[in-house]
């Protein structure tokens, strides 16, 4: 079990990082990744260029790794942020898959069908699945405080 919470530790980190970067970086905005998108789905990602929609897809792209970050690092909610960081690692998969016949632009290395975006997916699955936050975060806190509660009452 304690792999299982490193592993959610650096995860979170990674998701808190990312978000807390974009978020004072007045200049980021993820038009650039998404306007090079490619593979199948290339055409809903352009659509969200589109001037009202990158305002929002920028600062919910920033909340969502927020969120998962403090989630996971902190051991609270961890189903949830999980399930978010699952979907958002699946958008940046198809906005950039990596299949051998798709051109990769704006991606780290050229692999073919596994990426980080897809092993961390995976890796986010089995989080899901296995949740440690009873072990080590906030969720321990809060069992052992009924814990403690039931057997006052007893």
């Amino acid at each position: 079990m304690n792999s299982l919470v490193i592993l959610r530790l650096f995860i979170g980190w990674h998701f808190l990082y990312e978000g807390i970067i974009k978020l004072y970086d007045p200049d980021w905005t993820s038009f650039g990744y998404l306007a090079s998108a490619q593979g199948p789905f290339r055409s809903i990602f352009l659509w969200m260029t589109n001037e009202p929609l990158i305002g929002i897809a920028d600062w919910m792209n920033i909340i969502v790794l927020i969120f998962v970050g403090l989630s996971l690092i902190l051991g609270i909610f961890e189903k949830w942020g999980a399930l978010a960081a699952i979907v958002l690692l699946a958008l940046y998969y198809l906005a950039h898959p990596s299949f051998p016949w798709v051109t990769q632009l704006n991606v780290e290395g050229s692999y073919w069908f596994i990426n980080k975006n897809l092993i961390e997916l995976i890796a986010c699955v089995v989080i899901y699945q296995i949740p440690t936050g009873q072990y080590f975060g906030i969720k321990r806190l809060f069992a052992k405080s009924e814990e403690l509660t039931k057997t006052e009452t007893l």
